[in-house]
């Protein structure tokens, strides 16, 4: 499949995402800590769930960028079978 810049700046945001989800997760219940051990589990699961809505959002949009781009080479397959059968 042939990647464009949008295809490519998708994947470069959903890796580092992946970096921020687990680097964040480790410095925020680092910083947490001081408050009690139990806070700084609660805290940290809180930005996990936001962290990780983001890295799902980003798939998403990948994975339909993906699908349309399938759709459209069906699509132009299917007109060239379309095309010739009428021909025929």
């Amino acid at each position: 499949m042939k990647h464009d810049a949008f295809t490519r700046l998708l994947n470069l945001l959903l890796g580092a995402s992946w970096a921020f989800v687990i680097a964040g997760a480790l410095i925020t219940f680092k910083i947490f800590i001081v408050l009690g051990y139990p806070t700084a589990v609660l805290v940290t699961f809180v930005y996990l769930f936001f962290a990780l809505f983001i890295v799902l959002a980003l798939d998403s949009f990948v994975t339909n960028k993906e699908r349309l781009y399938e759709a459209k080479k069906q699509t132009e397959l299917l007109e060239k079978i379309l095309d010739n059968l009428q021909n025929e």
